[in-house]
């Protein structure tokens, strides 16, 4: 995800975090939905964050495994293929510790058809690399970014019970620590015409939301239609929506526009809306493991998530 300068710049994003767009009013608090089986969004996320993953750098033995576990979940979800297929291989050059090299990556694509607007597309996108393993440690990256991977197969799972009113296509990209090669790929080889893509939403750190108490949105600055449809959404046990990192005078990593894999999306002038969490200690660092993730914190951002995702597609071509 997104680079830092310094553990300076942490503790002051940390501190403007809550007065820079938070909501100015505060909702009605709801309590996450009681009903819901968490048990398999709180498996993805373990499971991806595993040490046998090996930090799931590109083109590694452990973003191959990886890679594997997700086309495993969405063959059991009934979720099929793209136009294109599941896969999409590239190659391309892209940044490492020891500067620039050459890496061999793969997206993973799914298709669910909309029932009201077939012809019509949301890009529901998350990186399911990170960096590997550094000096004998292994960086699991379990918020950076098994958590929005599995805040995704959270939501194609609820859409292939109740079907999206627009198709969606789940892509899983690889290469975004690099980069954003496989994001890059997509919008120059898209499955579908770029004209035929209303919006990408994609998720990247979803779950450390306890850090400031938001589950932030960049990009309604670019697309101002976007955000009275999801102000108005309450707050989930402790956590809430907030909007910013995207304007012309947030400066440097307190600007997200292109922070993520929907930068390549807004490069080719696609709207974009992406949903993440602030900064935090394990940030790139071998600590960043389920352990340090709360539970229900997570689950209040993916419901938030999710229910971003239903008003978006229910207005969309109205």
């Amino acid at each position: 995800m997104r680079a830092l300068s310094s553990s300076l710049a942490i503790a002051a994003l940390l501190s403007l975090a809550a007065c820079e767009t938070a909501p100015r009013s505060q909702a009605p608090v709801a309590a996450a939905v009681p009903s819901v089986d968490y048990t398999q969004l709180m498996s993805d996320l373990t499971i991806l964050a595993a040490d046998d993953m090996q930090g799931r750098d590109t083109g590694s033995e452990g973003g191959a495994k990886a890679r594997d576990y997700i086309v495993g979940r969405l063959e059991a979800m009934g979720i099929g293929p793209s136009s294109m297929g599941r896969l999409q291989p590239w190659s391309a050059q892209g940044r490492s510790p020891e500067g620039p090299k050459t890496f061999n990556g793969v997206n993973i694509l799914g298709l669910i058809p909309g029932t009201r607007v077939s012809d019509k597309y949301i890009v529901v996108t998350a990186h399911y690399d990170h960096v590997g393993t550094r000096d004998g440690h292994v960086y699991n990256g379990a918020d950076d970014n098994a958590s929005g991977v599995a805040t995704m197969l959270e939501l194609a799972k609820r859409l292939k019970d109740s079907p999206p009113e627009h198709s969606v296509l789940i892509v899983a990209l690889d290469g975004e620590e690099r980069g954003l090669l496989g994001a890059k790929e997509f919008v120059e080889a898209p499955p579908v015409p770029l004209s035929s893509i209303s919006v990408n939403i994609n998720f990247d750190m979803t779950a450390r939301a306890d850090v400031d108490g938001y589950l932030w949105v960049t990009g309604t600055y670019q697309h101002p239609y976007f955000r009275p449809l999801l102000e108005p959404i309450p707050a989930n046990g402790s956590i809430r929506l907030a909007f910013g990192k995207d304007r012309p005078e947030d400066q440097g990593a307190d600007n997200w526009v292109f922070a993520s894999d929907h930068g390549a999306f807004h490069r080719a002038g696609l709207p974009f809306l992406y949903f993440g969490v602030n900064f935090h200690e394990d940030y790139h660092k071998p600590s960043d493991d389920v352990e340090r993730i709360n539970p229900a914190v997570f689950q209040s951002s993916t419901e938030l998530a999710i229910e971003s995702f239903r008003r978006i597609d229910a207005w969309l071509d109205r």
